[in-house]
């Protein structure tokens, strides 16, 4: 049975990556070699960290600007870290829409004075603020693109007069932006670009080495910068994937085509999710994921009977996050439509039957 794979992260990768991934680990490049037990320092890995960094500056259009892709470890908690330590001198300004924009100003509050400059917190995080000012003299202002776990989303960002830093775990690559109104842009691999296990930094290194504090090594962008992301020992396996990853992307037609895949996935499963009187979405219309779309089911009576509809329509990983509840539909680049029109018809068979 074809499973319809909605897993909110790790998430669903292209069968086409998949299976070159899987076959570098039996032999890479026709070496005779596994990928896994190669020297990080060879030629043929170094040539896949390069091909990597320099597709996610292409992508991105982000080339000859001034720009360094790295991929490092942590995930993008690590960045929550990384980023305040490296911009952090006085104060900066982060909007909290979520879960990990509070975790992010958590840990940048160790560094220095943290300013909410504004937050849905007071609605549960169902809505993106709009009409707030970032101020002149903060270090940087710091957003996260897309929400996971509440279903929402950034469809515009402000015009910063700081340096705009941007978690964009869950969103890169899946729809055309202005990337270079952004001075730091990071995002876990494990939603739109490859197995857990990398982050993809991209920043503006006219940005750094201005904080007056020490810090380790492993923890300075500019560190990683003069050592080409091969600091220390990269995680080989997810930089590989997330390499085919962008070499798939691109060869699709870059991220304008993949943005209308995207945008057509989301419009098939929010009208139903309109229409369907048994379902109603989680965040306000007009913040509505792309990537994420959270919704629950009015009439608990249903539940069983709609989740064993779900199995045997082989679609998995659908459950909402516990602090949520509900359901959740992740619907990331290498999810198919027609995995998210198998969904809708389950769902318009369980209105049928109600």
């Amino acid at each position: 049975m074809k499973i319809h794979n909605f897993s909110a992260g790790p998430s669903i990768l292209p069968q086409e990556v998949l299976k070159k991934a899987s076959e570098a680990v039996i032999d890479f490049n026709n070496m005779g070699l596994s990928l896994l037990e190669i020297s990080h320092r060879s030629k043929h890995f170094v040539d896949v960290m390069e091909n990597a960094r320099a597709l996610a500056l292409e992508l991105l259009g982000l080339q000859g600007k001034g720009y360094q892709a790295l991929f490092l470890q942590g995930g993008a908690s690590m960045q929550f870290v990384m980023a305040a330590q490296n911009l952090l001198e006085k104060r900066a300004g982060y909007l909290n829409t979520g879960t990990w924009s509070t975790n992010a100003i958590k840990e940048a509050k160790i560094y220095g004075e943290i300013v909410e400059v504004a937050s849905s917190k007071d609605a549960g995080f169902n809505y993106i603020p709009k009409g707030y000012s970032i101020p002149s003299n903060f270090d940087y202002f710091h957003c996260t693109s897309n929400n996971t776990i509440f279903g929402t989303q950034m469809h515009k960002f402000p015009k910063s007069p700081i340096p705009m830093v941007c978690d964009m775990s869950s969103d890169i690559f899946s729809r055309e932006l202005d990337f270079s109104k952004f001075d730091l842009i990071y995002a876990g691999a494990q939603k739109n670009m490859g197995p857990a296990g990398t982050t993809l930094v991209v920043v503006k290194e006219d940005i750094l080495g201005k904080v007056s504090r020490k810090m380790p090594a492993i923890l300075n962008y500019q560190e990683h910068i003069a050592k080409e992301s091969m600091y220390n020992t990269p995680p080989v396996y997810a930089v590989y994937t997330s390499m085919l990853t962008l070499e798939w992307l691109k060869n699709l037609g870059g991220i304008k085509a993949i943005e209308k895949v995207n945008e057509m996935k989301a419009r098939v499963l929010y009208s139903e999710i309109d229409l369907n009187p048994l379902f109603k979405g989680y965040a306000a219309k007009d913040d509505r994921s792309m990537m994420n779309a959270t919704f629950t089911l009015g009439n608990d009576k249903l539940k069983e009977t709609f989740e064993t509809m779900l199995k045997e329509a082989g679609i998995s990983g659908l459950s909402g996050h516990r602090s949520v509840g509900g359901y959740r539909a992740s619907m990331y680049n290498a999810l198919p439509l027609d995995s998210v029109k198998a969904l809708v018809e389950v769902m318009s068979e369980l209105e049928a039957k109600a």
